[in-house]
């Protein structure tokens, strides 16, 4: 008689034993394969987007079509509230009652020179509301950075910054804007984290000159640019697109007050000329990661407005040695989480 016969209970111990560890490894194996699954899954996802990323709010739907056009629209994201602030502010500033070292004010080109034209109706831009605490205000409002996360990450950078007052046309048509890509303005790269928030801060249509986009152009490269052709005249550093497909697809972006429309900084978009009686105002800033790193522009497509930007920045500074980067340095401002780079 063997072992086995004299202990029927140490048998069924070594078969539940062994069956146990079967099971175990059975069911190892059903776990790593339902999590390489799962990984390769994500992995697949993940290689779907390039130019966003899975934290903040944007939908795996909204992402996806930004990924194919450049740019998404996002209604009622700013309170009117808010808005009401900014264009408070605004008016103070074109009063004279606040006056903010660094920020850039404007004249459209037609009205530059006139005599009767003061106050409000006398500014059709103001730039680098930056270094202005209360305009600020725009580029930290929680409903705008939690989108701007899904684009540039957490660490947050407000690169470049405006209020737009566009004027009613006097019939030069200065008032609209070249197609353009605004990456030519920027010595900071990569390109697919940067972003700009544009908010109407009142209705904005076709007749007072909303924004028009070429949808998928953001898959391009950047484009020679230069001051168009204009007979009624060109702002300063209105540069636009030298050449392009006349016949491409447009869209023009109608929008409510509050509205805000995110896109990338390689997607071609202009303006049109403002056939209303009144003043159109939106509100806008580019983001960016402040892990990009400024680049070198020196004799490529953006050499014209590099030497353009930074004269202008030398003589209003008086530092003679100042370079293109030093331009962005000055008006960069931190939103959210570190200063890496920039």
């Amino acid at each position: 008689m063997n072992l086995f016969s004299k202990s029927p209970t140490f048998i069924r111990q070594l078969f539940c034993t062994i069956s146990i560890q079967r099971l175990e490894t059975i069911n190892h194996h059903i776990r790593f394969s339902s999590q390489s699954s799962k990984a390769i899954d994500n992995n697949k996802q993940q290689s779907e987007y390039r130019f966003t990323l899975p934290t903040g709010n944007l939908s795996n739907e909204q992402r996806q079509f930004y990924e194919k056009n450049g740019f998404i629209v996002i209604r009622s994201l700013v309170k009117p509230e808010s808005l009401d602030h900014f264009r408070k502010r605004f008016q103070d500033v074109c009063l004279g009652k606040v006056k903010v070292l660094g920020m850039t004010v404007m004249k459209d080109v037609a009205i530059a020179k006139s005599e009767f034209a003061d106050g409000e109706k006398a500014i059709t831009k103001i730039q680098d509301f930056t270094l202005d605490d209360e305009l600020f205000k725009y580029c930290c409002l929680p409903d705008i950075v939690k989108y701007v996360e899904n684009f540039t990450g957490p660490n947050i950078m407000a690169m470049h910054t405006m209020l737009i007052n566009k004027p009613p046309d006097p019939g030069t048509q200065s008032s609209r804007h070249p197609l353009h890509q605004d990456l030519y303005y920027f010595p900071f790269r990569p390109v697919d984290r940067i972003v700009c928030a544009w908010t109407a801060m009142e209705k904005i249509n076709r007749q007072n000159g909303c924004l028009v986009v070429l949808p998928g152009s953001h898959t391009g490269e950047l484009k020679e640019h230069g001051y168009p052709d204009w007979k009624g005249g060109v702002n300063k550093m209105y540069h636009g697109i030298q050449q392009f497909d006349p016949n491409t697809k447009r869209e023009h972006l109608e929008m409510e007050t509050g509205d805000t429309v995110f896109f990338h900084p390689l997607l071609i978009h202009g303006s049109g000329t403002n056939r209303s009686p009144g003043f159109r105002k939106a509100i806008s800033c580019h983001y960016a990661d402040s892990a990009c790193e400024y680049i070198e522009v020196e004799n490529s497509v953006q050499d014209y407005i590099s030497k353009e930007a930074t004269a202008i920045f030398r003589k209003k500074t008086g530092i003679e040695n100042a370079r293109f980067e030093d331009v962005w340095k000055i008006k960069s401002r931190l939103v959210q989480g570190e200063r890496i780079n920039l």
